[in-house]
Order: structure tokens, then sequence, then C-alpha cells
């Protein structure tokens, strides 16, 4: 007759929890893996420089209208509009590829803290979009000082409003980026999130008058519009029928926008299951 015999227990080896340079490293490894990521960037600085050169050099009134006018061509709104898009749909699609695909599952088991995964994500895409957006409001900036010189147009940076305006424009990218993040987190459906991040950030502050209170309130607490106020280098008149945003409210708003998205997201994603 025998007997079963229990072999020596054994605990389950783990290792030591990641550190937070250990989930940048690997969201970095992701981003940059995927071969779109490098054409996108690169087609994208491609249009929104190329933009600006086809503005500046299409604005007649450059070599005699007021000094205060001529920076407004570095940044023409198809360029950036552009810019927007492109920023939030590839923020967005850094979650809502992962939650497609399942791998976000395989994530959330290999690092429990899914809040420190979020805002890893968060800082990798912030670091990329705003080298992206320094280059291209950079570029532009350089373009159509180029083509402002040929006019004898040209203005220097020390210009009243000319480096708020590059400023701005450099950090429309990780603005829009980060936002898209955070609605991906929220919705979790490709469809949905660049839906709604189109919405928001593109469709919406045109549909918006400055002629009523009520409606400029709305408008000018929107990404587009606050840059759009910021790269304003001249005053509205004071005999103006609209309401305008201030330059520090506009400021506020690149602040709020990706801190309330991201934020709403590491929050969701701790109590949601996966």
């Amino acid at each position: 007759m025998t007997t079963l015999t229990s072999g020596p227990r054994t605990t389950p080896v783990t290792g030591p929890p990641a550190r937070f340079r250990d989930l940048l490293a690997a969201e970095w490894i992701k981003t940059r893996s995927l071969r779109s990521t490098p054409w996108t960037i690169a087609l994208t600085l491609l249009f929104v420089i190329g933009s600006t050169a086809v503005a500046t050099l299409a604005d007649k009134a450059a070599p005699s209208g007021p000094a205060d006018f001529r920076p407004y061509d570095a940044y023409p709104p198809a360029g950036y509009w552009t810019l927007i898009l492109v920023a939030s749909s590839m923020g967005a699609l850094t979650v809502v590829s992962e939650y497609s695909s399942g791998l976000i599952r395989t994530t959330t088991v290999a690092v429990p803290a899914r809040g420190s995964i979020v805002l890893a994500k968060a800082a990798v895409t912030a670091a990329l979009w705003t080298a992206v957006g320094t280059t291209a409001s950079t570029g532009s900036f350089l373009i159509s000082q180029v083509t402002l010189n040929g006019h004898h147009a040209d203005l220097p940076i020390t210009h009243p409003g000319v480096l708020r305006a590059l400023v701005a424009s450099a950090l429309l990218a990780p603005v829009c980026a980060l936002v898209g993040l955070g609605l991906g987190v929220l919705l979790r459906h490709t469809a949905g999130t660049m839906v709604t991040s189109i919405f928001t950030l593109v469709m919406l502050p045109p549909m918006l008058s400055d002629s009523s209170r009520w409606a400029a309130d709305i408008k000018h607490a929107l990404v587009s519009a606050a840059w759009n106020r910021l790269i304003q280098t001249w005053e509205p008149e004071p005999g103006s029928l609209g309401y305008t945003a201030t330059v520090s409210g506009s400021w506020l708003v690149y602040a709020l926008w990706p801190l309330i998205t991201v934020a709403l997201a590491v929050l969701v994603v701790e109590r949601r299951d996966v």
C-alpha cells in the first residue's frame, strides 16, 4: 500500500514593485516602437510649418500693415488645428489602443498601481508632444520671419506679444495630447474618444459667439479659443461689442484642461475594472 506524500511547499516568487522610472521607460518603448509615430510627427511638422510659409507669402498686407499684426502670420489656424487633431488623437491612442487590444489587462497585472500607469503615460506623452510643439512653433516663427524679411517687415522675438505667441503655440500640442489621453481613459472607446476630442477642441469654439456673455464664457474656457487669444499680439478695440478673453484666463485654461482630465483619468482607472 502506498501513501501520497506532499512535496515541500513553495511560495510565489515576487519581485520588487515597479519603480516609476521603470514605468516611464516601458511607456517610452511602447511609443517609439510604433512605426507610425515618427512618420505622423514628421508629416504634421511639415504641414504646420508649410502652412505658415503659405500664409505668410499670401499676406499681401504684411509689408505695409501694422507691426502688431505681422507675427500672427506665423500661426495660421489651418496648420495649428491640424496639430490639435493629431496631438489629441495620438494622445488618445496611447490608451484606447491598449484597451481595444486587451494589452491593458497584461499591463495592470504586471503593475497593479493603475494610477501610476496613467501618470507614466501622461509624462511620456507630455514630454514627446512638448518637443513636437516647440519644434513646430519655433519653425513656424523662423519661416515666417525669413519670408517677412524679404519685405523688410520681420520682427524680433522681443517684440511685444511675440514670445507669448511662440510659447502658447508650443504648449498647444502637449495640452491637447493630454486631453486626448484623459478622454481615452474615461471613454475607453476609439471612435467615441476621437469624436469627443474633435468636437470639444476644434468644432465647438466656432459655434459659440463672443457677442453673448454665456456663449463667450463657454468659448473662452476651451483650449483652441485660449490659444487664439494668446497668439493675438494686439489688444482688442475698446469699442468692440464682443466679450474678450483675458490673457491670464487663457493661460489658466491651458493649465486646467490637462490637469483635470488626467486627474479624472487617474481617479476613474483606480475604481473601475479594466
